[in-house]
């Protein structure tokens, strides 16, 4: 693992959820908006967040701080998703 991947995974991620957002906006114009645009805001904020911490990582023991780093990736973004899945059914009224 090294720093050009922990970079790519954290824009893959983030930039796929942002997409899935935009898409249900696109797809249901009006449905729980701003509920999305929140959630878009967090997925920034949390890109943001993870960017900075690459920036900051120590030159010992980088390889268990990245590796720290992808896990607070998967964890957030499944958060972020378990969020859009709940404005969608709601927006959706199921």
């Amino acid at each position: 693992m090294n720093l050009r991947d922990i970079k790519k995974d954290i824009e893959y991620v983030v930039g796929a959820f942002v997409d899935d957002c935009t898409l249900f906006l696109n797809v249901n114009p009006g449905k729980n908006s701003d509920k999305i645009a929140d959630l878009i805001d967090k997925a920034v904020d949390l890109y943001n967040e993870l960017r900075d911490q690459i920036v900051n990582a120590p030159k010992e023991g980088a390889k268990a701080y990245f590796t720290g780093i992808r896990k607070s990736l998967l964890e957030k973004s499944d958060a972020l998703y378990d969020e859009l899945s709940a404005a969608v059914k709601e927006g959706l009224g199921k």
